[in-house]
């Protein structure tokens, strides 16, 4: 029995047709989106945003319109709309509602107090129930990033200041090291090789830059612990990775602004970004390097150059 054949008798003639036609099967779909399959399957039963096609085994077929309409639902969704307006809107071309951007202040607030509480369950449960329901880049954009902003301000000598900075830093490298371990274990190719210059451990930018590009179906390597230049050369290669990204919060060193970060661009065999807010405030210093601001920008970065996706790739849900 070929397997052709087999492929046949699991899936059947009107899949094998319907893909003849065009159709993409649910793990395209998520890998050219980034959407995963757990939140395309959320939106067509909870909101009936997406209606794929169904084969008469239950297969989910999305259509080149299908692939349009979810593009127009991340178009909504990164204005800070919430999923469950964006019905009315591509249905109706209704106007959002004002409060729109409430939705993420709610889930901010929510999220700041499980922090305050440390309880871990209750953090846990409602970062667990946005994920069900938005992409990566948008919960990096809308709803974790401007909470370390407004958790930066709250922890300026605060008491408790720092049992809150451990807990939520330890849960959120936990949970994202969690879900980009699973997702390497499932995509090819070599590495994106995440690096922090930082003093700090657990830099929390660092972490989302590296779960945006594991989103994006690229395997990373993250050492969130500083690494000397001359030590990072002897890293690359035994790493062989696709690109170098250089994660940093504050202002760094001046003698590694003025002469070991040049060095270590002009030897570095593979492209390297320098993240981070580090990346403006040393944008003068540091003009001939590729730089970006914050975690969004440097995805941004890393997609515009093809860094990003997989080879022999097995889909994995973020």
């Amino acid at each position: 029995m070929t397997s052709e054949t087999i492929a046949d008798e699991e899936t059947g003639h009107d899949y094998r047709q319907a893909l003849d036609e065009g159709y993409l099967p649910i793990r395209e779909i998520a890998r050219s989106t980034g959407i995963n399959a757990v939140t395309l399957r959320a939106w067509e039963r909870r909101y009936g945003l997406i209606v794929p096609y169904r084969t008469p085994k239950g297969h989910r077929l999305y259509s080149p319109a299908n692939l349009e309409r979810i593009n127009a639902i991340l178009a909504w969704l990164a204005r800070g709309v919430a999923v469950g307006q964006v019905k009315a809107l591509l249905d109706h071309e209704q106007v959002p509602q004002a409060t729109s951007t409430d939705n993420w202040s709610r889930q901010r607030n929510e999220m700041l107090g499980c922090i305050v509480q440390l309880n871990e369950r209750r953090l846990d449960d409602r970062f667990n129930s946005a994920l069900a329901l938005y992409p990566a880049s948008t919960l990096v954009g809308q709803l974790l990033w401007p909470l370390l902003g407004e958790l930066r301000q709250r922890w300026q000598g605060q008491f408790g200041a720092r049992a809150e900075q451990v807990f939520f830093l330890s849960w959120l490298r936990s949970k994202l090291a969690t879900r980009i371990y699973h997702c390497n274990r499932q995509v090819g190719g070599s590495p994106l090789l995440l690096i922090n210059l930082g003093e700090a451990p657990m830099e929390p930018g660092l972490w989302l830059c590296a779960w945006l590009a594991s989103a994006s179906d690229c395997p990373v390597e993250v050492f969130d612990w500083p690494l000397p230049p001359n030590e990072l050369l002897t890293a690359l290669e035994h790493i062989a990775p696709r690109a170098v990204l250089l994660y940093a919060e504050e202002a760094l060193d001046g003698t590694l602004v003025r002469r070991q970060l040049p060095r270590l661009a002009e030897q570095c065999p593979v492209p390297l970004l320098l993240a981070g807010p580090a990346a403006h405030i040393h944008r003068d210093a540091l003009a001939d390097l590729e730089s970006a601001s914050d975690p969004l920008a440097a995805h941004a970065w890393l997609l515009r150059h093809g860094l990003l996706g997989a080879q022999e790739v097995t889909p994995c849900s973020n």
